[in-house]
């Protein structure tokens, strides 16, 4: 089934303890879509600038990824850039300049408004309500979000959850939205803001997946090196929302199980795991399915009780 996704595309310099690169590849949407094209065809609603390199749209259209939905407007690409400390764990921004995302109005061609797997990756809460008023009966909607939006939208975002079926945060943004300081506690506060299930990512430390009846603990895949973390909470929601779309059925909701879910948590962990590995897309630009299912198969044995 094919997975709708809007966000951010963006151009990135980055700088970590390894190295310092720019003009790469970046924006939530970007990183969701190769992530989710492993498993489903992926239709892009986005906006980049009249400098965006050739060589990048033809690497998203390389990974059947529709860009019937990407607008060119006149203007800059949004960039930015940052900085990743000796951990890899915190990050200082750097320079945030939206350019032509600050007037991007999502606009879906009439053939994305039907398609029932959705994911509003992080952008602006009004853009991610936007969308959402154009599709028509999705089946599956899943949003992530950050906690600057958090901060200076709050109202939008509350109202945002009440309409999607599933909310995917960090540790740091979820205890922004709730207040709690326990991750449990935090996760089951969010289920009461509306969403069915709710997904914290912690990094490192793996992942829960929450519903009202059941919790799921995902442990991280072990890495010796993470050379560029950016995107990599993206890619993790690319990879859940784009393997459920492949086995789901297109027109039954309840086909949607907390099992189902569980598995495409671990698979979204699994291309994170792979897109840290090099800057920007590059690792995940040359991945294969057996790397895919070689990691699973490791991750799998790794997580097992006797």
């Amino acid at each position: 089934m094919p997975v709708l996704i809007v966000g951010s595309i963006a151009i990135d310099h980055v700088k970590t303890p390894y190295k310092e690169k720019q003009n790469l590849l970046g924006g939530s949407a970007s990183y969701a879509a190769i992530a989710a094209s492993f498993f489903s065809p992926v239709q892009l609603v986005g906006v980049v600038g009249e400098d965006f390199p050739e060589k990048y749209r033809s690497l998203l259209a390389s990974r059947l990824v529709s860009l019937e939905g990407l607008q060119i407007a006149k203007g800059k690409t949004f960039r930015w850039s940052g900085i990743y400390h000796s951990n890899m764990d915190r990050r200082t921004t750097l320079a945030t300049r939206p350019n032509v995302l600050q007037n991007f109005s999502p606009t879906l061609p009439e053939v994305y408004q039907t398609t029932p797997y959705v994911l509003l990756a992080n952008v602006a809460p009004s853009l991610q309500h936007h969308t959402l008023d154009q599709v028509k009966s999705p089946l599956f909607v899943v949003a992530s979000t950050m906690d600057f939006w958090i901060k200076k939208a709050k109202k939008a975002l509350l109202s945002l959850l009440r309409r999607v079926n599933m909310l995917i945060v960090n540790e740091h943004e979820v205890q922004e939205l709730t207040g709690a300081t326990n991750l449990i506690c935090a996760g089951h506060l969010i289920l009461k803001m509306g969403p069915e299930f709710v997904v914290l990512s912690k990094g490192e430390h793996g992942a829960l997946l929450f519903s009202k009846s059941s919790l799921f603990s995902c442990p991280a895949y072990p890495l010796e090196t993470v050379y560029d973390p950016t995107g990599a909470g993206d890619t993790f929601a690319g990879g859940v929302i784009g393997y459920l779309a492949s086995i789901c059925n297109e027109k039954n909701s309840s086909k949607i199980t907390f099992e189902k879910l569980r598995l495409a948590v671990v698979y979204g962990t699994i291309l994170a795991s792979f897109s840290v590995e090099a800057f920007s897309l590059g690792r995940l630009h040359a991945l294969t399915q057996p790397d895919i299912e070689k990691r699973y198969n490791s991750l799998h044995a790794l997580s097992q009780f006797p």
